[in-house]
């Protein structure tokens, strides 16, 4: 790493007479910490006010001066729309950039200059014909507004290789998240018409104001894109309707990690229904649930499946979530196999001083005393007024009733099952099976579970046949029942159609692909659940192998 200074391009400002002397040693000790890294030019941190093109000349040069330039820095400056626009200027010859740093870029900028600014980087990114890998522009506060600012460069060609989005602390709210929702769409379309699917691996969304809509509104990309290893969406004000789609979308991203929901309000309802989303996924090793009011019985539905797997876990965060006593405990006793786990945060609930010490003892005996976080937040102990609660709980449950017929439309809209809308205590129907899969809902399909799934099931549409396949696969048990009914419904001859297409893609020798859009996808998602699947024993087969094997040799 090196440090340029630029005094023979101050000479030429002393001698245009255009700066004051003040102004020249200013630049001169902001210019003098711009750094090259490899292929980074960063400006980050140097308090740049670049409102006019004459501002923004030093950059400029140092833009177009820069051969090979990956990654560009522009944090902590102000940037205005004639700047940005000499800039993009110069961006417009770059085409091996791939990493745009530009958060809090626009300090002390009206809401109105962003759009234009970032429409004219943008346009810049698609005329060079980029292909990022990074687009951060968080602490950009320009509302719902300034996200149609880089909408047509999402859409663009130049973000079909988008692998980190992040856009955290951006004011957009639920109009803003929709459009971005609506572009990232849009993206997947076109990349997978050009056989370059976009693979996004990592969003970052926080503090957005995006609430339930938006939720729902970005969990239907989610879906569609499939690709995500890590989700930071914090304090957006999401209820139990945003936090299931939300689920429900995670449930079809197999390769996930990571999960940041902290603070946003999920109750039991909506901690259930992550819970469930849990238990299919296996390379998880963050859960970020800290201030999300899981309370006692979404803490149970967490641990059980925390208890049944997730043995990559590294942390669980459950911290102000109104967990008490034995739930807390039994938080506790789910992680006794986890040895790859370095913190378990359970602060700010209500245990009581003597439960405190029961987790200190328990987690002692498990030889994990070190992972439990500090609990002096601890509300103590609150028993007398579980009665109350349950009260108020069930009070909730009327009240969330007469908000099920939208849930269910969500659920349709995310999945495209043909789910009926619920009742209290509905029985377990085909839809309800695919949007929470589960042995025990598996089985009491009955002995006709293929047939239902067949007719419920758009064989048509590759894509649909494929999620519904991973979902079935999800719920296998090397157990006779359960095992065999798995089986009978992957059985590549009960949706016959789109797995013959399959098994004629490119993907396979001497073949010419019809379907170049699902099967990186596919098998993608079937390898990684199969390699990340514990097999019981030699001869055992999972249903991911079972399809596998049926794709490479039929």
């Amino acid at each position: 790493m090196m440090t340029v200074s630029f005094n023979w391009q101050l000479l030429t400002f002393v001698k245009s007479g255009k700066m004051a002397s003040e102004d020249i040693t200013k630049l001169a000790e902001s210019l003098a910490k711009t750094k090259m890294d490899g292929g980074q030019l960063s400006f980050k941190g140097q308090s740049l006010k670049l409102n006019t093109a004459e501002d923004a000349e030093e950059v400029i040069k140092q833009i177009e001066d820069f051969n090979g330039l990956e990654a560009l820095r522009l944090e902590g400056n102000t940037v205005g729309v004639e700047a940005a626009k000499v800039i993009a200027k110069a961006l417009e010859k770059k085409s091996e950039l791939k990493r745009c740093h530009w958060s809090d870029m626009f300090t002390g900028r009206l809401r109105s200059e962003i759009p234009p600014a970032l429409i004219s980087l943008g346009d810049a990114l698609i005329a060079a014909g980029a292909q990022l890998v990074e687009l951060d522009l968080s602490d950009n506060a320009f509302g719902p507004d300034g996200v149609r600012g880089f909408e047509a460069l999402l859409k663009s060609p130049a973000c079909y290789t988008l692998q980190e989005l992040k856009l955290n602390n951006c004011g957009m709210g639920i109009g803003g998240g929709k459009i971005l929702a609506a572009a990232l769409k849009e993206c997947h379309r076109k990349s997978v018409a050009q056989g370059k699917r976009l693979a996004l691996k990592i969003f970052v969304a926080g503090r957005n104001r995006l609430e339930n809509d938006g939720a729902i509104a970005l969990a239907e990309a989610f879906g569609i894109i499939g690709t995500l290893e890590e989700v930071h969406m914090p304090q957006n004000g999401i209820n139990h309707p945003g936090i299931t789609a939300l689920a429900q979308a995670f449930a079809i991203n197999p390769l996930l990690k990571v999960i940041n929901l902290n603070d946003n309000t999920f109750t039991e309802k909506g901690a259930v229904a992550m819970a469930e989303t849990l238990k299919a996924l296996r390379q998880i090793e963050v859960i970020n649930f800290g201030d999300c009011l899981v309370r006692s019985k979404g803490a149970v539905a967490i641990a059980d499946a925390v208890k049944e797997g997730l043995h990559k876990l590294k942390e669980l965060n459950l911290s102000f979530c109104e967990i008490k006593r034995d739930a807390a405990l039994t938080v506790a006793e789910a992680i006794e196999d986890k040895t790859e786990l370095e913190k378990l945060d359970l602060n700010g609930n209500c245990l009581g001083e003597e439960v405190c010490e029961q987790l200190h003892d328990m987690l002692e005996g498990f030889n994990m005393a070190s992972v439990l976080g500090s609990l002096s937040d601890d509300e103590g102990d609150e028993e007398e007024e579980d009665e109350e609660e349950e009260e108020e709980d069930e009070q909730q449950q009327l009240k969330e009733r007469g908000v099920e017929e939208q849930e269910s439309l969500t659920s349709k809209k995310i999945f495209e099952s043909q789910a009926s809308t619920p009742v209290p205590s509905p029985p377990v129907d085909v839809a309800t099976f695919l949007a929470f899969p589960s042995p025990e809902k598996l089985l009491r399909l009955g002995p006709k579970c293929s047939v239902l799934i067949a007719q419920q099931t758009d064989t048509s549409d590759v894509e649909k046949v494929v999620a519904t396949l991973l979902r079935i696969s999800s719920v296998f048990k090397d157990e006779g029942s359960v095992k065999t009914a798995v089986h009978e419904m992957t059985d590549p001859t009960v949706l016959l159609t789109p797995v013959h297409l399959l098994a004629t893609c490119s993907c396979r020798p001497s073949t010419s692909c019809k379907t170049q859009e699902t099967c990186p996808s596919f098998l993608i998602g079937l390898s990684s659940a199969e390699n990340s699947e514990p097999h019981s024993g030699k001869g055992s087969q999972s249903p991911y192998r079972h399809l596998l094997s049926f794709f490479f040799f039929l």
